[in-house]
């Protein structure tokens, strides 16, 4: 069995189009497929809509409804953990990504070269201020944390259940999914695809959740702010030794009228900012070490249905 996981948030407008893609993509998988959606505590009538449709839909299902919107990486944790499939993927509920694409991941799945495949996109119709941005956003993603992140990045990817099992055991609050993806290694592929303009509605990764996601990722998978601090302290010291040799060149020249007083005043604010932003840097990591320690859960689902195959398609299923 195939397992497609989709997080649901604001897409009401989308679904009627996304269960019609999903309805001809079982029919033409060649094992059952099961497609689980989580409402990641959605404001609008998405999980309604979703318990109305799924009943009669010629797929297996599941719907999961978070109490509260927890982000797409926890919705995505959720459904992978809830999936029975051998092979599980991830699509968006907006059909941004094209549903072909699935079909390439569990066939790359199906040939056991891969572990993990990821969707690599070449080009996008969106407007062109989202394009600047997340091509600015990748490059900084690339340049600081991992370099092995497709130019475009990665919103859709899909495992097998050994891949699965060894992701979700990391627990991490305050992380990020696609950077512990590439943490854990395997067997890794990319398969190329267009990213299709949208068609309903406008999408909920704001800039407020591209700055959150690039710290997150900044902070749980490199040390650059630490090294950061410390090359600012190094040339500190030496801005501070230059400044000293200056200062005692002009007071034994007799060039300052009032001794110590530029020097101070100098070095009291470059080091108080200095230590300010150290105490800020240092404060992050303490902040998810103290998070990680909560044990909290990263979602919680508070209703969960199934729904089978109809006995009248029932025969691509058996």
């Amino acid at each position: 069995m195939n397992s497609l996981v989709i997080p649901v948030y604001l897409n009401e407008a989308s679904i009627p189009d996304l269960l019609a893609a999903l309805s001809a993509l079982s029919e033409r998988l060649p094992d059952p497929l099961e497609v689980v959606f989580v409402v990641d505590g959605s404001p609008d009538n998405s999980h309604e809509r979703l318990a109305d449709a799924l009943p009669s839909m010629p797929f297996t299902s599941q719907l999961l409804l978070h109490s509260r919107n927890f982000g797409s990486f926890a919705a995505i944790r959720t459904g992978l953990a809830a999936a029975r499939g051998d092979y599980l993927g991830v699509m968006a509920a907006d059909l941004q990504e094209p549903p072909e694409l699935a079909e390439k991941f569990f066939h790359a799945l199906r040939e056991d070269e891969v572990d993990v495949v990821v969707g690599s996109r070449d080009s996008r119709y969106d407007p062109l201020s989202s394009r600047l941005a997340s091509t600015a956003f990748w490059w900084l993603y690339r340049k600081l944390i991992n370099s092995e992140v497709p130019p475009g990045g990665v919103d859709v990817f899909a495992c097998n259940r050994v891949f699965r099992d060894q992701l979700l055991a990391l627990e991490e609050s305050n992380s990020s999914l696609i950077g512990l993806m590439y943490w854990v290694g395997f067997r890794r592929g990319e398969v190329s695809y267009s990213r299709r303009a949208r068609e309903h509605g406008k999408s909920a990764w704001t800039m407020r959740r591209k700055i959150k996601y690039m710290l997150d990722s900044i902070f749980s998978f490199s040390d650059l702010p630490i090294r950061l601090l410390l090359m600012i302290g190094l040339c500190g010291i030496a801005v501070a030794t230059l400044l000293a040799i200056l200062v005692l060149s002009l007071r034994i020249g007799g060039e300052i009228a009032v001794p110590g007083y530029a020097a101070t005043m100098i070095t009291i604010v470059f080091f108080g900012g200095l230590n300010a932003f150290g105490l800020g840097l240092i404060g992050a990591y303490v902040w998810r070490a103290f998070a990680n320690t909560q044990r909290r859960p990263l979602a919680i689902v508070m209703n969960r249905c199934s729904f089978n195959v109809p006995s009248g398609n029932r025969k691509r299923q058996a």
